[in-house]
């Protein structure tokens, strides 16, 4: 099996002049750019508390650091590292090395910025505070509120994410160390071929085409390793789908079906006996079904953290009730009962948009509508929901999915068709978005 590499492979020859000359021109490339003049800063002596310091958080903070002058902005947080989560797919599947999706935090803050590094225990909405797990109380005027999820291995019975690495055990979710230790069991498992067991379970998910990307590149380095003809896929997912946008969800099961990946829906996984390399399932009718594998990827269900959940910032009703994620009016990001908060990110209770492209459209959206409201107005700037998915099919290839709200396939580059694979599409996800990502952290985009 190949070793982890920084470069991907090169394109067929007789296309690749035409795929390097694309990528020169990329519009994405314009994330690089140095932020555009803006209009003159608003002075205010508003204090605006940020809760979480992922992608989300700290584009927010940047972004009102450069909109208003004399706010007070407090980022709580007790992360110290950043990892670029889109990379671990990339890393769980041998593409880069885990260094990689690491960064420092500290590294993007915006200068002035109040680090308190600890954790948000409680939201007290109605007294305008937060209470740190420390006991400290922090008054704001506003809250952003972008905690990101929580991920429930714990509904997995026997799950372990210690174990993640051994035993055929993978899961790209579980943060870097997890991604690595995913690749180091799908690289043992490609080197003899088996039983592989995909998963998916029904609950929203962050980058909800990670399963899918890596069940095409387990399936890729089977190929490669010559031991496809002793293996067998299968992908086991909870819903009655795959991906929840139609077109793409048609065009993923008819690729497997040419691959032979087999797919079984409404199975959810709701056990693994780590040791014995048992996973068990039960059906829509409640059956309950043991399976052995070689090779199990767990995706887990995800919910809104605890601090959310049982707080007043929660859906009360609806169906973004059950996982506790935060009601926020999905237009303007604005919390619907409680008017000087907004999410940003995973955490928000909206149809979609659990990705970091997600964060790059609505980020702008927060910011603009809180900076409205700080100015004496009402927010007018409107998301619409947009999520994007490179997705990938093979090492050298993938898919740019975009898409809204209404689950409408909205392509934004010319060069590439949504629901066709090619070299450009993997080129910038090997080597263009995370530059991206990077500019939306620093509030440039």
């Amino acid at each position: 099996m190949k070793q982890p590499r920084n470069l991907p492979i090169q394109p067929p020859d007789a296309g690749r002049r035409r795929w390097l000359a694309a990528a020169a021109g990329l519009p994405a490339a314009a994330a690089l750019a140095p932020r555009p003049a803006t209009a003159a800063r608003i002075p205010t002596r508003a204090h605006v508390v940020i809760a979480g310091s992922g992608l989300g958080g700290i584009a927010v903070a940047n972004r009102l650091s450069a909109a208003l002058d004399g706010v007070r902005i407090t980022i709580v947080d007790r992360k110290e590292e950043h990892n670029y989560q889109p990379g671990y797919t990339l890393v769980a599947t041998g593409v880069w090395p885990v260094s990689k999706v690491r960064d420092r935090n500290a590294d993007f803050h915006p200068e002035g910025v109040e680090w308190v590094r600890d954790m948000v225990a409680e939201f007290d909405p109605a007294s305008n505070s937060v209470v740190t797990a420390g006991g400290q109380r922090i008054g704001y005027d506003y809250l952003v509120v972008a905690t990101g999820v929580h991920l429930d291995y714990a509904q997995i019975e026997g799950m372990d994410v210690a174990a993640i690495g051994r035993h055929g055990l993978a899961s790209v979710y579980n943060g870097p160390q997890a991604a690595e230790a995913t690749w180091g069991a799908m690289r043992e498992f490609a080197e003899r071929g088996g039983e592989a067991l995909m998963t998916l379970p029904a609950t929203p998910l962050k980058c909800a085409g990670a399963p899918l990307k890596t069940t095409f590149m387990l399936r890729d380095r089977l190929r490669q390793a010559g031991t496809l003809e002793r293996s067998r896929v299968s992908f086991m997912s909870a819903p009655k789908n795959v991906f929840g946008v139609k077109p793409v969800n048609d065009n993923v099961l008819e690729r497997w079906q040419q691959l032979g990946i087999g797919v079984e829906t409404e199975q959810k996984l709701v056990a693994v006996d780590i040791g014995a390399r048992r996973a068990s399932f039960v059906g829509a009718d409640g059956s309950r079904a043991e399976r052995g594998y070689d090779f199990l990827h767990v995706v887990p269900p995800m919910r809104a953290p605890d601090v959310v959940r049982h707080s007043d910032l929660a859906w009360k009703d609806g169906p973004f009730a059950a996982g506790g994620w935060l009601e926020v009016d999905k237009t303007t990001l604005r919390h619907r009962r409680y008017a000087n908060v907004f999410g940003v990110g995973d955490i928000n209770g909206t149809p979609r948009g659990k990705t970091a492209a997600t964060v790059k459209k609505s980020a702008p959206v927060v910011v603009h509508n809180l900076v409205q409201l700080i100015a004496g107005a009402e927010p007018d700037a409107a998301f619409d929901g947009y999520t994007s998915c490179p997705l990938i099919t093979r090492e050298g290839s993938a898919m740019l999915i975009e898409f809204d709200y209404e689950g409408r396939l909205t392509p934004s580059l010319p060069m590439i068709e949504p629901l066709q694979d090619s070299y450009f599409a993997w080129l910038m996800k090997v080597r263009l978005l995370k530059p991206a990502y990077l500019s939306v952290l620093k509030g440039r985009v």
